[in-house]
Order: C-alpha cells, then sequence, then structure tokens
C-alpha cells in the first residue's frame, strides 16, 4: 500500500492554475465555499470599521487584508476571511503571499465548512501562538474572541445580539453587531 503524500505549497500553486478557490491545510488541496451574501456582507462591515487602525502608522497600525493567503510551512497555506499584522512588526505593506504569521485572524464560518473554522483552522493558529482569533458565525449571529495564552486560547468573549461591543485588539473601536448581523 503506497503512503499518503501530503501536498505542498507547490503543488497548490500548480492547482490555482485552474482558477477555481483553493487553499492547503493539513497537506490536503481543498475548495473553499462559494461567498454568501451574509459572508460577505460581514468581512466588508468587518474591513471597513477596521480602517482608523490601517491608516495608523507605527505601532498602533496594522495592515489588515481580506481572502489572505498565508503560508505557515509547505503543507499549510490557508485562504483567511481576514488577517491583520501589526505595522510594527512588518513595517511594509506585504505582497504575495505571506509568509509572516499574522498578528489576529478572523474567520467567517461557512455553512457545511463549520468544522475547517471552528477545528482545523483554530488548531493551525493555536499552534503558530497567533495572539487573537475571532469566529464569526453570521447564521447563528455570534462572534467569538479568543487569544493566546499559556500554549492555548481562551475565550476572552462571545456574543450574541448585543449592539455595541469592544474586541480585542480593536478596543478603540465600537463594533456594531446589530448592524453587522443585518438588524
Amino acid at each position: 500500500m503506497e503512503a499518503h503524500k501530503l501536498k505542498t505549497i507547490d503543488d497548490l500553486m500548480e492547482a490555482l492554475k485552474s482558477n477555481e478557490r483553493l487553499e492547503l491545510l493539513n497537506g490536503e488541496i481543498i475548495k473553499r465555499p462559494m461567498a454568501r451574501a451574509e459572508h460577505g456582507s460581514v468581512q466588508t462591515e468587518i474591513s471597513g470599521d477596521l480602517k482608523p487602525y490601517i491608516r495608523k502608522s507605527g505601532p498602533d497600525g496594522w495592515w489588515i487584508m481580506s481572502e489572505i493567503s498565508v503560508q505557515y510551512n509547505e503543507h499549510q497555506c490557508p485562504v483567511h476571511d481576514i488577517a491583520g499584522w501589526r505595522k510594527e512588526r512588518v513595517p511594509q505593506r506585504p505582497k504575495g503571499v505571506m509568509k509572516v504569521t499574522p498578528d489576529w485572524v478572523c474567520e467567517i464560518v461557512s455553512p457545511g465548512h463549520v468544522a475547517k473554522d471552528t477545528v482545523t483552522i483554530f488548531n493551525l493558529l493555536k499552534e503558530y501562538k497567533i495572539p487573537f482569533y475571532w469566529i464569526i458565525d453570521p447564521e447563528e449571529k455570534v462572534l467569538t474572541v479568543y487569544q493566546y495564552s499559556e500554549d492555548t486560547y481562551k475565550v476572552l468573549v462571545s456574543v450574541q445580539n448585543k449592539a455595541k461591543v469592544r474586541l480585542e485588539p480593536f478596543t478603540e473601536i465600537e463594533f456594531d453587531l446589530n448592524y453587522l448581523f443585518g438588524d
């Protein structure tokens, strides 16, 4: 019996020539789900809310990008819905596939892909000690903020049906969850 060969970043780059929405997780090339209105709306709203951080320079500034490929290793290159890097750590605007781990990742759950965001990506980010991970479920209207601490993720807050809230690491902004979820 032949051993299962893990796919690599090179295999992913070759497969992407087909113009499909693909990513590499645990050595497997997987199709990304079709974008839905709820997903796109949440992604746009969060990105827009974070503009004040994007415009800042120095230690308080961030590079925030949506649909960004991040290569964690040869067998892990997911496409994050939104990810951010502190400008103090990454002073130049990133280009191409990111090879620097983010400081914050936000995934927006898609029907049929819940396990990917809540287990697979969660474990990958925990392994790489990504400081903050947000999971947003537009169907359930829940936003959960995790912070990496002492070799694990701890829930800082899980909010549902709350009008306005401040969330780590972007506490200068008040996020309007009713508007975010289309209420």
